[in-house]
């Protein structure tokens, strides 16, 4: 999760681990396993011109660039960086290298996205201090390069030790999902999908994000939001005592509630931080191969 971590699609905040790494040692009630969905034919992702750890994963909204994070494993990678590359084909994309203007030498930058205005959000706790206690972050992305980068206003309770990790913005760029955590003893303790809606130059907390997400939300930790271009899917991972896996959910209009979430059986082994495609046919996800090494796979449905 940047996990995604936040993946904070698995990520380091604070300077703690989040993400699948911390998630990993969670103990948490068992739920009744969900019905399948219809994807198939899991297949690793080539991105030419790289060979590390790749996390994270998130396909622009026209299908042209696939961004990612390197390892957040501190024992690995000190520093965990966003990087793009540019499409040959759905499983091939070449290297481009690291965004400039997000990256730093200094903390972490990660879980990755962006609406069709090219507006650019991730995660970093390069500020993490009071008054804001805020995470979350954008600018507008041109060609591997976002100028001038911001917090995101709205949505940081503005309390020691709650992190926001994980963010994904709708295509039209009007409503944000991002996690809710509390952290102890470098743990998250909790992890909740929540949802803000723009307002102007700022976000706001929707009043009616805890019904829309009533079923998404469990006792369990949920993170690694990922919705489709008309927000009446949902994809994200859930952190089960086997480890993580990667749910959907369902709704026919934009105004109602999710429904039950259903676990995508094709997706086995340490996966999480999910991205669809723009025509809604290929996910795409991280997975920890035999070797330990994260690397992007995605997995096919009609």
């Amino acid at each position: 999760m940047m996990l995604r971590g936040c993946a904070l699609s698995a990520a380091m905040v604070l300077g703690l681990a989040t993400g699948a790494h911390a998630l990993e040692a969670a103990k948490l009630k068992p739920t009744p396993a969900p019905t399948p969905v219809p994807f198939s034919n899991p297949q690793v992702v080539t991105i030419d011109g790289y060979s590390q750890d790749a996390e994270e994963p998130l396909i622009s909204r026209d299908g042209s660039i696939l961004f990612f994070d390197n390892s957040n494993d501190p024992t690995k990678n000190p520093n965990t960086d966003i990087f793009w590359a540019t499409r040959t084909d759905d499983v091939t994309f070449q290297y481009q290298g690291p965004i400039i203007g997000v990256d730093t030498t200094t903390a972490l930058e990660g879980v990755p996205s962006m609406d069709v205005n090219n507006i650019f959000y991730f995660v970093s706790p390069r500020n993490y201090a009071a008054p804001d206690w805020a995470t979350i972050y954008s600018g507008t992305f041109s060609n591997g390069n976002v100028p001038s980068v911001a917090m995101v206003p709205g949505i940081s309770r503005r309390k020691a030790g709650r992190v926001n990790f994980d963010c994904e913005i709708s295509a039209d760029g009007n409503t944000l999902y991002f996690v809710d955590s509390v952290f102890r003893n470098n743990q998250p303790k909790n992890a909740q999908i929540v949802i803000a809606r723009k307002n102007g130059d700022t976000f706001a907390r929707d009043r009616r994000s805890a019904k829309i997400m009533a079923r998404i939300n469990s006792a369990k930790l949920q993170y690694a939001p990922d919705v489709s271009a008309s927000e009446l899917e949902l994809f994200f991972t859930r952190l089960n005592p086997t480890g993580p896996a990667i749910y959907v959910a369902e709704r026919s209009n934009t105004s109602l509630p999710f429904g039950k979430p259903q676990l995508i059986a094709a997706i086995t082994g340490f996966s999480e931080a999910p991205s669809i495609s723009p025509d809604g046919k290929s996910l795409y996800y991280h997975h920890q191969d035999a070797d330990g090494v994260f690397r992007v796979y995605r997995v096919t449905r009609p």
